[in-house]
């Protein structure tokens, strides 16, 4: 059985954040997903796409748009993309609303991949997972969840997303 392609768009966030030792600060450098497909010996046909590489505390509306663009744009039907968890669910209403027939994931992580205990590598293959297996829509997937993006909400006092009535 062929599987179907798949696009990650890299979009920045803690995910992609490195720290620096002397002023103590996270900054972006450039994406981990690469590396991670590697040690996680994914065998998926995956292309990966930087969009942008920024706190999803600072994502526009003109942002959105662009990412939206690239969503519609792209000639997969089943795209990941990378991003900050902080806005992540306005990202995924904004995506919901503009691009139709594709089966767009969301995901990120609460720690920097670079700090070695960080939730993003088992995110990013949840949402791999759940990208080849959900119907088109729009969708979250953090620590082995998935949440329509009409369903979710991040519980900023727990550190998790959950759902939603």
């Amino acid at each position: 059985m062929n599987q179907e392609p798949i696009r990650i768009l890299v979009t920045g966030g803690t995910f992609d954040k490195e720290y620096n030792e002397l002023t103590g600060e996270l900054y972006f450098h450039d994406t981990h997903v690469p590396e991670m497909l590697a040690l996680g010996r994914c065998l998926l046909e995956v292309a990966v796409e930087k969009v942008m590489m920024i706190d999803s505390l600072e994502m526009t509306a003109e942002d959105r748009d662009r990412i939206a663009a690239r969503c519609r744009s792209a000639p997969e039907a089943r795209i990941v993309i990378t991003h900050g968890t902080d806005t992540m669910v306005e990202t995924a209403a904004h995506l919901a609303r503009l691009v139709a027939g594709k089966t767009v994931v969301l995901t990120g992580a609460m720690v920097p991949y670079k700090f070695g205990s960080s939730d993003g590598m088992f995110n990013l293959g949840s949402a791999l997972a759940f990208v080849q297996t959900l119907p088109p829509g729009v969708y979250i997937a953090m620590n082995g969840r998935f949440f329509s993006w009409d369903r979710v909400r991040k519980n900023r006092q727990k550190g998790v997303f959950e759902s939603i009535p």
